[in-house]
């Protein structure tokens, strides 16, 4: 290939808010050349951008719905010399140049209307033009709500799973203590009281060191003052933190994706993490549980407080934890497979981009 296609990010916002996106960009397919990247800089940490940023997210697609508007998420991308689109969990107005679009689940491509069928008509009706070229979601379950909603465009959905890449150093500290590490943008939806009283209760009873990244309240921060918690940081010093840790903890409820997934396998963290059918169910399309870490099938939980349910759900977790503590040789070989998984498997740069690059040429076509 002499000349390299030019393919342009269409973001529903002025900016990415995924890491899906940055490792895209820092790692692209043979060949292609990725447009309008110049404000990549990762997930949003600032805190109060953030919350004002998930406020402005949240009331948008509660109000549009709440007064039936039906309205995709799609957008028009500005003229210019490129060969393809490519939408970053949005849809494309645009009627004559091809596109693409990655989703991560069923509500990616809505702003209201989600559950109505003039909601539905409005989004089918995009899907179906000729210029609408593959539609790509990122889990098995995604495939299936797409394939189920819009049966008409079966040929068009085509599962591309996110990537990582490998990370080279890997040079972990010899600490004196077994580190456990929980990251989180969202404190309180990511399960973050379940994970400050899993790790306290695992320091009290093996020393281990307790690890938090996230925005935690400060009368929690007394609370759990024997825990080092760090604000949100930037990704390096994330990374840091990771590369230092031993296993990673992740008792999030409500996920349809999870990206900090990869990244602890990434660092050869064995994940012990939990399940939903309703709110998490492609979690076990990440995490294989006895190989690349350990997950526990849970009802709804409160994230607010530690009630009854809660209170299981922490024995559970410290008592899972525990396996991986206690057996050296365990944690020794999920690492290696959870790095294998990142090197070579489904969640694999080679993996993504060759597929990647195949959609692209077919859409081209």
């Amino acid at each position: 290939m002499k000349n390299k296609i030019k393919v342009y990010l269409q973001y529903p916002w002025k900016f990415p808010d995924s890491p899906y996106y940055k490792y895209l960009i820092d790692s692209p397919p043979t060949g292609i050349e990725y447009l309008n990247t110049k404000r990549e800089r990762g997930v949003v940490i600032n805190k109060w951008r953030l919350k004002i940023i998930t406020w402005i997210k949240v009331r948008i697609r509660k109000y549009a719905n709440l007064f039936r508007i039906n309205l995709p998420n799609a957008h028009l991308t500005p003229p210019g010399n490129y060969d393809l689109i490519h939408c970053a969990h949005c849809l494309s107005k645009n009627k004559h140049v091809p596109w693409v679009a990655d989703v991560e689940s069923i509500w990616s491509i809505f702003i209201g209307g989600q559950n109505n069928k003039k909601g539905q008509d409005k989004v089918r009706k995009i899907l179906m033009r000729e210029n609408c070229k593959a539609i790509l979601p990122w889990t098995k379950i995604a495939e299936k709500e797409y394939s189920k909603m819009f049966p008409e465009i079966k040929d068009k959905i085509k599962l591309l799973y996110p990537s990582m890449p490998e990370i080279k150093s890997l040079k972990k500290p010899d600490n004196k203590k077994l580190r456990i590490i929980f990251v989180a943008r969202f404190f309180h939806l990511k399960g973050g009281i379940i994970a400050l009283e899993v790790l306290e209760r695992l320091r009290k009873k093996f020393g281990i060191e307790g690890i938090v990244v996230s925005d935690v309240p400060e009368k929690l921060k007394q609370k759990y003052s024997k825990l080092k918690i760090f604000n949100l940081v930037p990704q390096n010093k994330v990374f840091e933190l990771m590369e230092s840790s031993d296993v990673f903890l992740y008792p999030c409820p409500n996920d349809t994706f999870g990206f900090s997934l990869l990244e602890a396998m990434a660092f050869g963290l064995p994940i012990v993490t939990v399940f939903n059918e309703k709110h998490t169910s492609s979690r076990k399309e990440i995490v294989e549980n006895g190989k690349t870490g350990f997950i526990l099938d849970i009802p709804h939980i409160n994230l607010y407080c530690l009630g009854k349910e809660e209170e299981k759900l922490v024995k559970d977790l410290v008592k899972t934890s525990e396996k991986i503590i206690l057996n050296k040789k365990l944690r020794i070989q999920m690492k290696k497979n959870c790095l294998n998984e990142i090197k070579k498997g489904k969640f694999s740069l080679l993996e993504r981009n060759k597929k990647l690059r195949d959609i692209y040429l077919g859409a081209l076509k």
